[in-house]
């Protein structure tokens, strides 16, 4: 989350008096995250929050989304859900950004997870996978393992700017994923982006999943890999396999990974760690002047690729074959 566009009173007054949620008692921008303007709004009615989605997010796939977090709340996955407004619509516009409110999710997400929060994670994201089956919505994956060259175009002549060889690196890294990255595996939507401040705990209790604004229909195994990246490493970049075990096996207990899933997820984890190496490189290199946010360094998803690039097996994650 972050703030990129300032709200004037008059306009969130305006905007607020299309819904039923009651009278404005406070609004703070929330300055953490990349992508979109978020507000936490305080009504006589209680707490909601406010996105504006800014020009990366493409206004079409907000139906996706927004219809997302209402199908899998109606199926018992604990997430926010957008608030209709008088007319019974979720989208509206604000400051000439598409906006909504979202419900508030009561929760704090963990700085340092634990083996016991991993274990919880694999099963939510189990738990998505499966209530996201017959979702009728379909979205691809418009970060998929195709746009990764295309994405790293837009910053390899400043690349090295980074780190020295940085640009090669990625380069040979590339041409691996492409004539290995797998295929017909078994699919559906899947979170793609399940970081640790995503995901909310209340009394050291899984209290559910926020931020569903790069869910897309993909590979499932490959949201797994991702969470591999996001919870498995310690703040040295040290991979702890046993947060990977508990990760894994906790999804297993609820989705059970077929053979070649299991087969397939060292590259998975390559490739999810290609994915924000690239995206955090090329948000490094650009951001916006004045922006309440601060970049995530790219080299974290660099070391964690290198971890990916010595595995030969899944036994590397804790997993017996």
């Amino acid at each position: 989350m972050a703030v990129y566009t300032d709200v004037s009173d008059e306009a969130l007054q305006q905007f607020l008096a299309l819904y039923d949620i009651g009278d404005l008692t406070s609004c703070k921008g929330i300055a953490e995250g990349v992508e979109n303007s978020n507000f936490l709004l305080g009504t006589d009615q209680g707490q909601f929050i406010l996105t504006l989605y800014e020009k990366r997010v493409d206004v079409d796939d907000l139906p996706f989304f927004l219809g997302l977090m209402d199908h899998l709340a109606a199926k018992g996955l604990a997430c926010p859900v957008p608030i209709h407004d008088k007319s019974g619509g979720t989208l509206n516009r604000l400051e000439g950004r598409p906006a909504a409110i979202i419900s508030f999710l009561n929760g704090m997400w963990v700085k340092r997870p634990h083996v016991e929060h991993c274990t919880m994670v694999g099963q939510a994201l189990a738990e998505l996978h499966k209530d996201g089956q017959d979702f009728a919505i379909v979205r691809p994956n418009n970060l998929d393992q195709q746009s990764w060259r295309p994405l790293f175009e837009q910053s390899r002549s400043r690349a090295n700017e980074v780190r020295k060889g940085l640009a090669q690196t990625i380069d040979a890294e590339l041409e691996f994923l492409e004539e290995n990255w797998p295929a017909d595996l078994p699919s559906g939507v899947i979170h793609a982006d399940m970081f640790p401040d995503n995901v909310f705990f209340l009394n050291n209790r899984f209290s559910g999943l926020i931020d569903f604004y790069f869910a897309c229909n993909e590979m499932l195994a490959y949201d797994l890999a991702i969470c591999l990246n996001a919870w498995c490493f310690e703040r040295d970049n040290a991979f702890n396999v046993t947060k990977a075990r508990a990760l894994i096996e906790g999804y297993s207990s609820v989705r059970p990974l077929t053979p070649e899933e299991l087969n397939a997820l060292p590259v998975l984890a390559r490739g999810a760690a290609m994915r924000f190496l690239l995206t955090r490189l090329h948000d490094w290199l650009r951001v916006p002047p004045g922006a309440l946010v601060v970049p995530k360094n790219p080299l974290e998803y660099m070391k964690k690729l290198g971890f990916h690039m010595d595995v030969d097996s899944v036994a590397a994650y804790g997993i017996d074959v």
